[in-house]
């Protein structure tokens, strides 16, 4: 019994880090994208259109939107990585729209802001988990077993999704009032 536990652990981990990597990769690749400009300006609108007057609550109901369906057997890989290529592609926008972040690497966006490494780790969580159920199914394992943990990793998006809104917002508004202070 033991000896399946470690089994079942390993193969968590290992699917954990994998699908980070795929995500990672799925981001950078398309941040890369060249844009035209009249792509980049429908873009950077609907960015706009989607963020003005968002709140804390509201970026986490975005980022949760996003994310649970990420533990559905199979369709939540695809989910994800749809949702790093997208994320990637409007990376890509605001890169020819503010040359700063041209001087960025793409992946430390992920790896080197708190808010990154929060939303990487959930979506990570949630694909790895979506390919343990869909590998189980086509197996025919039972996946009850799996109830348990896959509600602990929901929680643990839960936590990790509130707590990066609110950081999240926190650094736009910093910024925005950072923003106005060198304008005066």
């Amino acid at each position: 019994m033991i000896e399946v536990f470690v089994i079942m652990r390993n193969l968590r981990i290992l699917s954990f880090f994998v699908f980070l990597a795929i995500f990672s990769l799925t981001f950078a690749l398309a941040s890369e994208v060249q844009l035209s400009e009249d792509e980049t300006t429908i873009i950077m609108e609907e960015f706009d259109t989607m963020t003005k007057g968002i709140d804390a609550m509201g970026i986490f109901v975005h980022n949760v939107s996003i994310a649970l369906p990420m533990f559905i057997p199979g369709f939540g890989i695809i989910w994800g990585l749809f949702a790093a290529f997208s994320t990637g592609i409007a990376f890509s926008a605001m890169k020819s729209t503010i040359p700063l972040l041209n001087q960025i690497p793409p992946l430390s966006i992920l790896f080197m802001s708190p808010v990154g490494l929060m939303e990487v780790a959930a979506y990570s969580i949630a694909m790895s988990r979506s390919y343990i159920l869909i590998h189980k199914l086509i197996k025919k394992m039972p996946i009850r077993p799996d109830i348990r943990a896959t509600c602990i990793e929901v929680v643990i998006l839960v936590v990790l999704l509130l707590a990066g809104g609110f950081l999240e917002y926190f650094l736009i508004e910093s910024m925005s009032g950072f923003d106005s202070g060198m304008i005066d």
